[in-house]
């Protein structure tokens, strides 16, 4: 079992890349409910290996590391692949994976300085509506006849961007010290 949530993890990191050569091809009714299907599978084994990660006390520092990986990797190709496939404009994908990246340096940096991070509420909240909009965005518009399908989709994403955009700042601000300590040691 103490590999399991890395397994889960691992997986999803496959998923993500078969995602990413899938959302390539035209997408047709049958291609993009089939990516639809993978980003739901891979969004959905985030929570999966937390749970399993959490309850059989199972948790790794290999896992603590591919986690958020795996997860940042798996919103950023569905980010950039929608792009191409004008459903999605490049700014709002732009900001998202920044956001990312910037974070993610902030957490390494806190690491280095024995801080740990671990994810906020705020922020847990922001992946779901971020997996949501996009599982929205990547299902074949034509397969359900909801009205504004995409509209509603980039909805949830601009909720989600919104609190991405937010979340970022307040990791930024909590975490404030561990900038203010480099700038001391360099004096």
């Amino acid at each position: 079992m103490q590999n399991l949530p890395n397994l889960i993890t691992a997986s999803r990191l496959l998923l993500t890349a078969l995602l990413a050569i899938l959302l390539m091809f035209e997408q047709k009714t049958g291609m993009a409910f089939l990516c639809c299907l993978l980003f739901t599978i891979a969004a959905a084994s985030d929570w999966v290996d937390g749970y399993l990660a959490r309850r059989f006390e199972a948790v790794t520092t290999l896992g603590k590391l591919m986690d958020p990986l795996a997860d940042k990797l798996l919103v950023a190709t569905a980010l950039i692949m929608l792009i191409p496939l004008d459903r999605l404009p490049a700014w709002v994908a732009l900001v998202i994976v920044s956001r990312e990246m910037m974070v993610t340096g902030l957490r390494g940096l806190a690491s280095s300085s024995g801080i740990v991070v671990s994810a906020s509420g705020l922020g847990k909240i922001k992946s779901t509506l971020q997996y949501i909009g996009l599982g929205i965005l990547i299902f074949p518009l034509d397969l359900l006849p909801i009205p504004y399908l995409h509209h509603i989709g980039l909805a949830v994403l601009y909720v989600a961007l919104v609190l991405t955009v937010w979340s970022g700042l307040d990791y930024f601000y909590k975490l404030r010290q561990v900038f203010l300590v480099e700038e001391k040691e360099e004096l």
